[in-house]
């Protein structure tokens, strides 16, 4: 009994010079920012609980310290006296270096208390479930130099004061938030942010012009604007960073001639692709001629115009009086007629981004062979003006008549999303050949990146497999969402239709192509997909193909993605019925060893990182009966919800060491 208590008697003693010491860091941590972070209503945080003073220091994990005493040097965790060490949380110099909790399932908000954190340089709270806005606060920290709040679903205007940390911002990464309103304008005169890298404001809701003062950064590397609202001019300025390596404009409504500078730049035409009409000029295509108007042209233009008006006019009464058109959405109002010039050599349709694409440009394109399939074949083909495009040519007898045509052309046309290939335009020939053309991506397939063994082929960790799989989920998501009647279904959803950049980004190609083939070859593509191991068990046709039958084919992908191996039947050689194989591993309580090694590498537990959760909606997806699979705006928001933990792997897209770090 006596000792009992004296241990409580010491006990209490620590505990009371803890909260009694100057530490304004640590009472900070334990009192405001932790419970901000974990959420009201949420269950205790694994990474979070280890936020506590009976726990040693340097075990709290995802934090970094230093003391006033130790000259800015990092606390040498490494050491074993100091690692286990229970009083350093009594030290009154203790200060805060860096937060890095990124995927550790932090679903609170951003407390206003980060900003009072005086040593804080580093904050890394990405790919969470984090909401709310951004607290004026964090902006007036006084060392913080590297933010990373990217994946999380945080809105609201961007505080100006965050350009108070302009001195010493080395990156700033607000990516796939739900950031809105205009990026305001530093409130400090000529301030250059000399130092900042990295800038990444891309897939949020921001719009207003180009914020002008960003063409001011010149150290800027990294440049993310892509996904948003922004309208307007680009500014000449930008195309003269020096030091600009990555740029991504894509998917605004920015219009008018590009700076000339870009003409001589390393950014194709991917980082402005998706933008509104009248975006021009290389590497996008040529705008149209300028030239100045005298006094006699521009009475010629008036006379011109007011006679146009008349015979406009009376050509539209009779149009309306002899046909009756469906009502356009605002996206199709973008879509140009097909174009009359040269109608001996047929026709051209043109989309959101190729607006200024000419029949000539089409029929004087250079192409080689990419790829042959049983409808068509691809060609990578080369414009005059240096562009590269991708045409499908499709098989002559393979495709209904251009009146059944027509209508899924314009729908699939009208469809724009970061994670689709977009249909830039469609070629119908004086001989009736048909002609698909995109943008041509020089990314490798996910099929060639997970069955392929090649030098240089980077690390498929989980991170980066993830990321990939919540992409092609995002994309099916919204074809499936109902912006379109009738809703659009993929139809042929397999790796090798899923293409993937250098920073893993993945985009769908080849949707709702079956709707534009006769039944006899759409049938070909349902058998291509059971030989494949894609085919949903109530598909026997392609007239039956659904939502549902993307879900079954959804779940196979990721089965291959978390596996490592090809589906199929079983029975040819290096497929596997991966459905069965899961199974088996389940029943034998081998679960584990279904996972590819690859993937496994740097995952502490399978459960944490969300492999298991994936697994298990993979097979979910593949339910054998139609109505019990999730739709994909669930299976979207299950991939999200069960990030891996550490995703430190993706900012290295030339990684290929065999082993990722992974912080605690």
């Amino acid at each position: 009994m006596a000792s009992s208590a004296l241990l409580f008697f010491s006990l209490s003693l620590f505990f009371f010079s803890v909260f009694s010491s100057e530490s304004s860091d640590l009472l900070l941590l334990l009192e405001k920012i932790k419970p901000a972070l974990q959420g009201p209503s949420s269950p205790e945080n694994l990474q979070l609980s280890s936020w506590k003073v009976s726990t040693p220091l340097c075990l709290w994990r995802g934090l970094q310290w230093t003391s006033s005493t130790a000259g800015g040097a990092p606390l040498p965790c490494h050491e074993a006296a100091v690692r286990s060490n229970r009083s350093l949380a009594a030290d009154p110099s203790l200060q805060l270096l860096s937060i890095h909790l990124p995927a550790t399932a932090l679903a609170g908000s951003i407390p206003p208390e980060i900003g009072d954190l005086p040593f804080l340089q580093s904050l890394y709270l990405g790919v969470n479930s984090l909401s709310g806005a951004l607290p004026l606060e964090l902006g007036n920290s006084p060392s913080l130099s590297d933010v990373d709040l990217s994946g999380n679903s945080l809105s609201g205007a961007l505080p100006i004061s965050f350009w108070n940390l302009c001195d010493r911002l080395v990156s700033l990464r607000l990516h796939g938030n739900n950031f809105s309103g205009a990026v305001p304008d530093s409130a400090v005169s000529n301030s250059s942010c000399d130092r900042l890298q990295v800038l990444d404001l891309g897939a949020n809701r921001f719009d207003g012009e180009f914020p002008q003062f960003i063409a001011g950064f010149h150290g800027l590397k990294e440049l993310d604007l892509g996904s948003n609202r922004f309208f307007g001019q680009i500014p000449a300025p930008l195309a003269r960073l020096g030091n600009l390596e990555r740029l991504n404009l894509s998917y605004n409504n920015f219009t008018g001639p590009l700076p000339e500078a870009f003409e001589r730049s390393k950014f194709g035409a991917a980082a402005f692709q998706g933008n509104s009409p009248g975006l021009c000029g290389p590497p996008l295509k040529k705008c149209g001629s300028r030239f100045s108007l005298t006094s006699g042209v521009i009475a010629g233009l008036v006379i011109g115009l007011m006679t146009g008006v008349v015979v406009v006019a009376s050509v539209s009464i009779g149009w309306v009086q002899g046909r009756k058109r469906r009502k356009r959405g605002e996206e199709e109002e973008m879509e140009m007629e097909e174009d009359g010039n040269n109608g001996g050599e047929g026709k051209l349709m043109v989309f959101q981004g190729s607006e200024h694409l000419t029949l000539d440009d089409v029929l004087n394109a250079t192409g080689q062979v990419m790829e042959k399939t049983s409808y068509g074949t691809v060609y990578k083909a080369k414009l005059a003006d240096g562009a590269t495009i991708a045409l499908r040519l499709l098989r002559e007898g393979s495709c209904k008549d251009v009146a059944s045509c027509l209508p899924v052309i314009r729908q699939l046309g009208r469809a724009r999303h970061e994670n689709l290939v977009p249909l830039r335009a469609f070629y119908q020939g004086k001989r009736g050949e048909k002609l698909l053309i995109y943008d041509y991506l020089p990314d490798r397939t996910l099929h060639d990146l997970l069955h392929e063994n090649r030098d240089g082929r980077p690390v498929l960790n989980w991170a980066r497999r993830h990321k990939i799989a919540l992409g092609v989920a995002r994309g099916l998501a919204y074809l499936h969402a109902g912006h379109e009647t009738p809703t659009i279904t993929h139809g042929d959803i397999r790796s090798k239709n899923v293409l993937v950049d250098e920073f893993f980004v993945s985009r769908l190609t080849e949707y709702g192509l079956h709707r534009l083939m006769v039944p006899a070859v759409a049938d070909e593509m349902v058998s291509a997909a059971k030989s494949d191991g894609y085919k949903a068990p109530e598909l026997q046709k392609m007239k039956k193909c659904s939502s549902r039958t993307d879900v079954y084919a959804f779940g196979i992908l990721l089965l291959e993605i978390l596996t490592g191996k090809k589906p199929g039947s079983g029975r040819s050689e290096g497929q596997s019925d991966l459905p069965s194989l899961v199974k088996v591993a389940v029943l034998e309580e081998a679960t584990i060893e279904v996972f590819d090694v690859e993937i496994l590498k740097g995952i502490r537990s399978p459960t944490e990182d969300g492999l298991v959760q994936a697994l298990r909606l993979a097979m979910g997806c593949c339910a054998p009966v139609a109505s019990v699979r999730p739709g994909m705006n669930e299976v979207v928001k299950q991939l999200e919800e069960n990030r891996p933990r550490s995703r430190s792997a993706l900012y290295s897209p030339t990684d290929t060491r065999s082993e990722i770090d992974t912080p605690l």
